[in-house]
């Protein structure tokens, strides 16, 4: 090899080894929040995680220690104008109705057989209670398994058309995958049912079904045809909304969050506690200010009041997510 050849492979490799650097130096620079807007609410999160995975800083957490809890519905996805799990029991009351000619005469299912929402629903959290009892009971863990993975796949949201999958915040997705890749592990900690949502929420938002925490009715085992199952009875287990997200939390997790994400007063106590622990802590809030790419609503809404919480992440300095302001997309499917 001539001296001229040796010298153009070298500067040749050069170019090649810069152009590596380059891209490695791209690769890691690159915004792992892309649906949220440069502004105060990106910005302290992005602190937030760089201050407690320097090694060797004052506020360095071990990644054991790193615990994030996400409320569900209102922080992952949708929750007008009903809750989603509540439209699934809508849902299950048609299909069921042929199978309990009583409830023609018997509310609240005699008024939504009619189609009258609004006075099936008139008796307030009895009711609802009563519907979702008895649409998520008399059966067993795997058939309600079953019939939860062929609704979230088939049923569309009232108002948008979307499926309820595609109803969930993009930049909440794209929050939860940037915690995992710096050593977090992501639960969910949500008021709705513990089986309806751990059939489905690892293939949409990546979070297993051993770290999803919510409400649950009682279990019985018991053996049918020979064979061992578990029998879902229509009574209240565990209420896993307001004071009972820290119990819940304690109970499932056994480790005080570093970081709680809600949008609503019944996520409130659960921030209260992650907020007050000792060392590093984060607490964000999702206020629904966009009434043209979604909803706006906090303080009068039934669904997902924000009223206390929202006085309380003023005092105590909290983040508050301006959806309108801080998210150039809110759901995954937008163009």
């Amino acid at each position: 090899m001539t001296n001229l050849a040796y010298a153009a492979k070298r500067y040749l490799l050069s170019i090649l080894l810069l152009l590596g650097v380059a891209a490695s130096a791209t690769a890691q620079n690159a915004d792992q929040l892309p649906s949220w807007n440069d502004g105060k609410a990106k910005q302290s999160i992005v602190a937030f995680v760089e201050r407690v995975t320097a090694e060797g800083a004052a506020d360095f957490v071990p990644e054991a220690e790193r615990v994030a809890v996400f409320d569900n519905d209102g922080t992952l996805w949708g929750e007008q104008p009903l809750y989603f799990q509540l439209l699934f029991s809508l849902d299950r009351v048609k299909a069921m109705a042929p199978q309990h000619p009583e409830w023609k005469d018997k509310e609240p299912f005699a008024s939504l057989l009619k189609g009258d929402l609004k006075a099936a629903l008139a008796g307030g959290e009895p009711a609802i209670m009563d519907i979702v009892m008895t649409t998520h009971s008399g059966m067993t863990t795997e058939e309600f398994d079953e019939i939860v993975r062929n609704w979230i796949t088939t049923a569309k949201h009232p108002k948008t058309g979307r499926p309820y999958t595609e109803m969930v915040y993009q930049p909440m997705l794209e929050l939860l995958t940037y915690l995992r890749a710096n050593g977090f592990k992501t639960f969910i900690v949500s008021g709705g049912g513990i089986d309806f949502m751990r059939p489905w929420t690892e293939k949409v938002y990546g979070i297993p079904p051993e770290q999803v925490v919510g409400s649950s009715g009682k279990t019985k085992f018991e053996m049918r045809d020979g064979t061992p199952v578990l029998m879902r009875l229509p009574e209240i287990n565990f209420i896993d909304d307001k004071a009972g997200k820290p119990v819940g939390i304690h109970h499932h997790i056994g480790r005080r969050p570093i970081a709680a994400f809600g949008n609503s007063d019944g996520d409130l106590q659960m921030l209260q506690w992650t907020c007050s622990g000792p060392g590093p802590h984060f607490c964000l809030y999702v206020h629904h200010t966009d009434a043209d790419r979604e909803w706006a609503y906090d303080r009068d809404s039934s669904i997902g009041r924000l009223d206390k919480g929202l006085d309380e992440a003023g005092i105590m300095s909290w983040t508050i997510v301006d959806m309108k302001a801080d998210w150039n997309k809110v759901f995954a499917s937008e163009p």
